[in-house]
């Protein structure tokens, strides 16, 4: 009797079928290109790349300094540095799609471009220049807490939200994925508008709004005051959120890119356990760039002891019962 086929490790995300569960988030790896230079990197261990944040025109982003490690996490400020959606669709993109061809490695991987603006009426002109662009979905950037023009506002408001949205569907023919902030009084109210205004998938969560003090000049350490916390410290809020904006978009069966201190393979497990379809990685990619085929053997160990045969049998298992009228503190 012969061995039992691996675990399949593919998952639908909107329909663009991911060879793995597994997505390198924006901002982490830049346009790409760097990995195309790290030794050993293995792009079929990744089923697509989320490009930079990109808006209509370039943009320096914050002043420095922009960075700051936390205990068990990240402060960003970058403020959605970018050369502009011309500049990418029209010089990076080819060079880089030129490069990933030459690879086998890399066949199979899709890139999403991720998109941001000041205004509903940029949102959409972005979504249009990248509609022609060899891109696999667009993700709507309405959730980045340091940007002041725009950036977070959108995400905070059912109504604003549901305009971008919107907006962008009338423009492009490509899967919509809605990246939902966690700072918000209602992440289902968000993800309820994003989803009527036509969004076809889910991104959750971008990062948590933080500071960081320097306590010798009495400053905060970020020129921007504030910035986003990413890493191990805020998974338990991202796999809340994940679990919550599955109640409610799983009946219309829109899948969620869980993501919010993922570092290993169990990490993964609980975010897909929670409602996700596909998992992000982030911060964990400055430590260990390679993590991915780690993650992913560990996934399909986890498989394997649970006598599954795919990961996507694994979305939204999580059993939960909640007594009534108890408050959840």
């Amino acid at each position: 009797m012969g061995e039992s086929p691996p675990p399949d490790l593919s998952v639908n995300l909107a329909g663009v079928t991911l060879a793995r569960p597994l997505v390198l988030l924006s901002g982490c790896v830049g346009f790409g290109a760097e990995l195309l230079t790290l030794e050993g990197f293995d792009f079929s261990q990744i089923g697509a790349i989320c490009l930079k944040g990109t808006t209509l025109e370039p943009r320096l982003g914050n002043p420095p300094q922009r960075l700051a490690e936390t205990a068990s996490g990240l402060l960003n400020a970058i403020g959605l540095q970018n050369p502009g959606a011309r500049a990418v669709t029209e010089t990076i993109l080819p060079r880089l799609l030129a490069r990933l061809r030459d690879r086998d490695d890399a066949q199979a991987l899709h890139l999403i471009a991720n998109i941001a603006g000041a205004t509903v009426e940029e949102y959409a002109k972005v979504a249009r220049i990248f509609d022609d662009a060899p891109v696999a979905a667009l993700e709507i950037n309405i959730s980045c807490p340091n940007v002041k023009a725009g950036g977070m506002a959108f995400g905070a408001d059912p109504r604003l939200a549901a305009q971008v949205v919107a907006a962008v569907r009338r423009v492009t023919r490509k899967p919509i994925i809605t990246k939902l902030s966690p700072n918000v009084t209602s992440i289902r109210a968000i993800a309820r508008a994003a989803l009527e205004a036509g969004s076809d998938a889910f991104a959750a969560i971008n990062t948590l709004t933080g500071m960081a003090i320097d306590r010798q000049t009495r400053r905060p350490v970020l020129a921007n005051v504030s910035g986003g916390l990413s890493g191990p410290a805020i998974k338990p809020v991202a796999l809340f959120k994940v679990w919550e904006v599955y109640q409610e978009v799983a009946a219309r069966q829109r899948p969620i890119i869980g993501q919010g201190g993922i570092s290993n393979a169990l990490d993964a497990i609980d975010f897909f356990l929670a409602g996700a379809t596909a998992v992000g990685l982030g911060t964990i990619l400055f430590r260990n760039p390679l993590i991915a085929a780690e993650i992913n053997q560990g996934i399909s160990a986890y498989l394997t002891e649970q006598n599954s045969s795919n990961v996507s049998a694994l979305t939204g298992t999580l059993g939960v019962e909640r007594p009534a009228g108890v408050c959840a503190r």
